[in-house]
């Protein structure tokens, strides 16, 4: 059976050999395994064997994304769901870590890449990555290289030459599968060290893996210069690492893009933008002009879910439309997203129940309106909260007055002009009229 089928587990054995002799006694078990393992050790098929690599410096540089969902981090109170890039370097261990939102996509791909390479200084000979779905087509079971267009254009860029080792064999990109063990384990003793797992923004995050990450190149510091020194030179500029879409604004004001809905400034409408897409944010030209960076929203849904539209929405972008038409709040398809804090919404939820449905859209329009104009959003979420707190509706009159802006006094300023005659004083005794600048004959 062993010879007939090399794949064959000593259990299955155990239990056919009970099944044909049900005299025999199961505490076998031991005994049999023991001696399936000596029988493939002296009669057994060939083993893969693992070559182990020297790597020379400046030869080999490894890309991988890896889950880091197990890391239980939140922002603001909300769990983050990301990946995290990983490039290493295979001689000395130099590596970079970035907190990815999305996916494996080209353009987490090549920010990560290109951040890795200007933060080292340099490029190596050979970029190496497993297949990911990023860099590779995938489109049969054949281990040779098929890059994409995008892919290999990258790499050339640095001089880079890009390889892969073979669809699932992991040890074949050992160098990099390994530390992505050592780094998030990295990072869960630093967040033990910290005593919270939450953080107040997205951007105190990414800091914070950049400073684990550096103070374990710091280590590295003698075999990173040693490689460093061997290392491509950087070309003069960077090359594309995002994704060009044109894009409508529509009389919605805004436009949708991959199943979520962005609003823009209304004075857009009609206008075709030129969208580069980024893993975290979206950046909006007219033509070749910059008119606006929004944050990138992501569905998070599996293919053949449920088709839902998302919102990105900034109230600023519509409040000035609102302000005419304040009962379209009521019933508005990205209502709940249009509120920039939990205290608006909550107030939204008291007027609601307390307000005819006409009134409490006057009064939650006249709020967003006057945190745009006065500029003072979290002031007045703070207003709002201790208004709850007490069990009270906000007065807009009374708010209005609140957060009036300061009366500004012109300052009494005199001005005393010197008597001619003391200009006299500049003239030496024996100074010429004529040499002195602007004198008069």
């Amino acid at each position: 059976m062993l010879s007939a089928m090399p794949g064959l587990r000593p259990i299955a054995v155990f239990e056919e050999m009970l099944r044909r002799h049900p005299d025999l006694s199961p505490n076998i078990r031991r005994t049999l395994e023991r001696r399936v393992r000596d029988w493939q050790a002296l009669h057994g098929p060939e083993r893969d064997v693992i070559f182990r690599q020297a790597h020379p410096p400046g030869q080999q540089g490894l890309s991988d994304f890896t889950d880091a969902g197990e890391l239980g981090v939140t922002v603001a109170g909300e769990p983050l769901p990301h990946r995290l890039y990983h490039f290493r370097l295979a001689f000395s261990g130099w590596e970079h870590a970035e907190v990815v939102l999305g996916g494996e996509s080209f353009t987490a791909l090549a920010t990560g890449l290109q951040n890795a390479l200007w933060s080292l200084g340099g490029a190596p000979r050979e970029h190496r990555s497993d297949s990911l779905s990023a860099a590779f087509r995938n489109l049969e079971d054949a281990t040779e290289v098929d890059l994409t267009e995008r892919y290999e254009a990258l790499c050339a860029h640095y001089g880079m030459q890009p390889t892969r080792n073979n669809r699932g064999i992991a040890h074949e990109n050992g160098a990099i599968e390994a530390p992505h063990g050592h780094l998030k384990t990295a990072l869960e003793q630093a967040l033990l060290l910290r005593g919270t797992r939450d953080f107040a923004e997205l951007a105190a995050w990414r800091a914070f893996v950049d400073e684990v990450v550096g103070r374990a190149n710091a280590r590295r510091r003698r075999t990173v210069e040693i490689e460093r020194a061997t290392l491509l030179a950087l070309p003069a500029r960077r090359t594309t690492d995002y994704d060009e879409v044109l894009v409508t604004v529509t009389r919605s004001g805004g436009f949708i893009l991959r199943r979520v809905f962005y609003t823009v400034p209304s004075r857009l409408i009609g206008h075709r933008l030129r969208v580069r897409l980024y893993d975290d944010r979206l950046e909006c030209l007219l033509g070749s002009t910059p008119v606006i960076t929004l944050v990138r929203g992501r569905t998070y849904q599996g293919r053949h879910g449920p088709h839902r539209t998302l919102h990105v929405v900034d109230y600023r972008h519509v409040i000035h439309a609102l302000r005419r038409k304040p009962a379209a709040l009521l019933n508005l398809v990205y209502r709940d997203q249009l509120f920039p804090r939990d205290a608006y919404r909550r107030t939204w939820e008291r007027l609601c129940a307390a307000q005819p449905p006409r009134t409490a859209c006057q009064i939650m329009v006249g709020l967003l309106a006057l945190a745009h104009e006065r500029a003072c959003e979290a002031d007045l979420a703070a207003e709002l909260d201790s208004l709850i707190a007490a069990d009270r509706l906000p007065d807009m009159n009374a708010l209005l007055h609140q957060f009036a802006p300061a009366e500004r006094r012109i300052a009494d300023v005199t001005v005393t002009l010197p008597s001619p005659a003391s200009y006299d004083a500049l003239l030496g005794p024996d100074t010429p009229c004529g040499l002195v600048a602007g004198a008069r004959p």
